[in-house]
């Protein structure tokens, strides 16, 4: 099993790391927006990121002044890692399902996905949620 300590951050933070492989680079608060959160939190996750090598920082070309966060290819390295690990984990919990409901299952969890994805990449306007 994956250790995400393995990879050199926090499991929080290295789930910045898909929406930015799917999205490509983005400022940190539209990165903290998407997900959501405090930009603050969001700033301190990324800052594991980038001392672990799995993102860097490069400027934003709409604004040189400010800079967007990238996945490196040791990011795009721990990406595959994690979804291997989530793949396994995923195996080993439907092991017992007959192979047609695993079908069944995977086509609706793909829609799923599509339609969440469409959704965020839609609407970034959502107003972030308070944390606890």
């Amino acid at each position: 099993m994956l250790k995400t300590g393995d990879l050199g951050a926090e499991f929080s933070a290295l789930m910045l790391l898909l929406p930015l492989r799917a999205m490509g680079p983005m400022r940190v608060t539209d990165l903290a927006d998407l997900k959501q959160a405090d930009p603050s939190t969001v700033s301190r996750q990324v800052a594991q990121l980038v001392k672990a090598g799995l993102a860097r920082r490069e400027a934003d070309p709409a604004d040189g002044r400010a800079s967007r966060l990238a996945v490196t290819e040791a990011g795009e390295a721990a990406c595959d890692r994690l979804r291997a690990a989530r793949t396994a984990l995923l195996q080993r919990a439907l092991s017992d399902w007959p192979a047609e409901r695993v079908d069944a299952f995977a086509q609706l969890f793909e829609e799923f996905n599509s339609s969440v994805e469409a959704l965020l990449r839609t609407d970034l306007g959502a107003p972030p949620r308070e944390n606890a």
